[in-house]
């Protein structure tokens, strides 16, 4: 088996992934990634004494593909609490799930977000995805996910002070249009596990899967220019030969004939600034539903344990909202609306993360797909999360089937 030559490019969660299920089968894949280290998405840089991930990201130990493929206990995971602290011109309120943090009973019941019918509302809607599978969820008629929420009763109030803020976040855009499908899928997600950033920071995710990896070989800063056939050509016009290719990036840009199949991007601003001290004492997430706020969430990385720490409070600050400020105006925004609705002061800002490329933008998403389906020709398959759904479980999925669709094709030819 090791004679047949496999590369993969991109050496995100999705093409590590692929590699790992490649030498479950005795292959030796070469990876080929375009920067200077792995992760793709998912990377944990160190400033100042800081871990900053590049944008605010959370694991859902409820996934299906990362129980499979990660070993929480290696990752020595930090559990956020389950609900939100929502700031408004009124002031704050917390709103959570009691069934997972006793603590969050009372000030649930006791929050101004939404009504007592509401609440009811949130009780079922845990109870039916909890009994909804994963199969059903992906196959059920799609609508936005405000319109689902709209139609399941959900008060205006509600959505506009929890779950738009909340989901926003999550979906990276503001007007709650993305799948009411990605909507069940994810809510389901949180009710069924934690909610988690490793003590590294969420570039421990891609670095466990690689340090599993005993027989891939990396190419580091090779970017692939162009695809044909199993034919390589790099930026710098180097030509490499393969019989097979996972390509576990967007794959437009490298094939000519889906030079119009372009994937659209949800892009966000990730701010980080040191604080003197946590306007939110646990390891909670901050909401700021004012809609006339860019700033949509904010968490304090230094209520949770990290490997490395600054000297002060590490506060990260997400923006969603389409803007054209520049750096410092931006920094100026954000800043006025910290101290005008959560209170907070004395920052001194660090880093800001400009991600265009945050999420994939998708209609009529899909849990899982057969390997064979990822097969674009005889010798390239498609791998990524943007096959399927924007998660690091498709991801994963996405590059275990394109890993096993390039097996069965080998198993097929040898046949």
């Amino acid at each position: 088996m090791d004679h047949k030559k496999i590369a993969i490019i991109g050496a995100g969660i999705s093409g590590l992934t692929a590699a790992k299920v490649l030498e479950a089968h005795q292959y030796a894949p070469v990876v080929f990634e375009a920067s200077s280290d792995i992760g793709g998405r998912v990377q944990t840089d160190i400033y100042e004494g800081y871990q900053l991930d590049r944008g605010f990201q959370v694991l859902l130990t409820g996934y299906p593909a990362a129980q499979k493929y990660l070993a929480y206990s290696k990752l020595d995971i930090q559990t956020l609490k389950p609900g939100a602290v929502i700031y408004s011109k009124t002031g704050d309120t917390t709103i959570g799930d009691p069934s997972r943090n006793l603590s969050l009973l009372l000030p649930t019941i006791l929050s101004n977000v939404g009504s007592i019918s509401d609440k009811w509302k949130v009780l079922k809607l845990n109870r039916e995805l909890k009994n909804k599978s994963l199969t059903d969820i992906f196959q059920t008629p799609e609508t936005t996910t405000k319109a689902y929420l709209e139609t399941y009763g959900f008060s205006q109030k509600m959505i506009a002070q929890f779950f738009k803020p909340f989901f926003s976040g999550i979906f990276l855009e503001d007007e709650l249009q993305t799948s009411s499908r990605m909507f069940e899928f994810v809510y389901k997600m949180f009710g069924e596990g934690a909610t988690v950033i490793p003590k590294a920071g969420i570039g421990a995710i891609p670095k466990q899967l690689a340090a599993g990896l005993h027989k891939t070989s990396f190419k580091y800063n090779t970017r692939v220019r162009e695809l044909s056939d199993a034919v390589l050509v790099t930026d710098k016009g180097e030509k490499h030969y393969f019989d097979y290719v996972i390509v576990a990036t967007e794959a437009s840009a490298l094939i000519a004939n889906l030079s119009k199949q372009t994937v659209a991007w949800k892009s966000c601003d990730t701010l980080y600034f040191e604080a003197e001290k946590r306007q939110i004492s646990q390891p909670i997430i901050g909401l700021i539903s004012d809609p006339t706020a860019l700033t949509n969430n904010l968490f304090y990385h230094s209520s949770i344990d990290s490997d490395t720490k600054g000297r002060g409070e590490l506060l990260s600050v997400t923006v969603v909202k389409s803007h054209h400020l520049d750096e410092p105006a931006l920094i100026a925004t954000v800043t006025k609306e910290l101290r005008r609705f959560c209170g907070i002061e004395k920052l001194r800002f660090l880093k800001r993360y400009q991600i265009p490329k945050a999420l994939p933008s998708l209609h009529h998403l899909q849990y899982e797909m057969q390997a064979s389906e990822t097969r674009l020709t005889e010798t390239i398959f498609l791998a990524g999360d943007h096959q399927l759904n924007g998660s690091l479980n498709a991801a994963m999925i996405a590059g275990e089937k394109a890993a096993l669709g390039v097996i069965e094709r080998i198993g097929g030819l040898a046949q």
